[in-house]
């Protein structure tokens, strides 16, 4: 049975890497966490001065992208791969708020995006891969069989993340979410280089009210059937 690429795209905090892993697991796929590499660049930006509350220093990263060195580690305790930057595991320190509040911003970086995505394109180059983001059926893999898109209200996903942020034992409130969500939708989605869209092809799932049971079993039924024409 040929392998095909499954590319899922939307919103922050849509459940789209829980998804994600339970399709790439179920399927036998290589599963990316696109947005993860996106995070430790900003994690790298952070840890040396590049980014703060009133600087970010566009040429300085740019610069320093041939020092990062960004790839994945397959856990076999946890079942996925956890991100590495610079041979050091970082994906604990790259989940937090802080990181979030800056993300979207590194993420507008044109030479950031080129760089990553190549990377990105290779990773799925033998297909067989499940892989999420903000630009992965749009950009990354425009022929992908088969493509999702993530959504959800802004509060919901707020309330999503907020409880993931607190079982981390993070000190934030609600309200602090709440605004980063709606500050990385607004970015995302209106950045000039690959801004977050829905693929004309894609298929939209709105997951407000759907157990993760229930979103994995619908997007599984989309895969299968489009594995099984192949």
């Amino acid at each position: 049975m040929k392998k095909i690429t499954i590319a899922i795209d939307g919103f922050s905090s849509t459940g789209k890497s829980t998804v994600a892993k339970q399709l790439a697991k179920a399927l036998g796929y290589v599963y990316v966490d696109s947005g993860a590499m996106y995070r430790a660049v900003t994690l790298y930006a952070m840890q040396n001065g590049i980014i703060s509350n009133d600087h970010f220093d566009v040429e300085k990263l740019i610069a320093d992208l041939d020092r990062l060195k960004i790839n994945f580690k397959y856990n076999n305790a946890i079942g996925f791969a956890e991100m590495y930057l610079n041979g050091v595991n970082v994906e604990h320190d790259i989940r937090t708020l802080e990181v979030s509040q800056w993300v979207s911003q590194v993420a507008e970086i044109s030479e950031v995006r080129r760089m990553l995505v190549f990377q990105q394109q290779q990773m799925g180059k033998e297909k067989g891969v499940v892989m999420d983001g903000r630009d992965i059926g749009t950009v990354v893999f425009p022929e992908a069989e088969l493509k999702f898109f993530m959504t959800a209200s802004a509060e919901t996903r707020a309330k999503r993340r907020f409880k993931e942020l607190l079982e981390r034992n993070e000190n934030v409130s609600y309200e602090e979410v709440l605004k980063n969500v709606e500050s990385r939708d607004l970015i995302d989605s209106t950045r000039e280089d690959s801004p977050l869209k829905k693929a004309k092809d894609a298929i939209e799932i709105d997951n407000s009210s759907l157990s993760l049971e229930a979103q994995f079993e619908k997007l599984y039924a989309f895969a299968r059937e489009v594995i099984e024409k192949k």
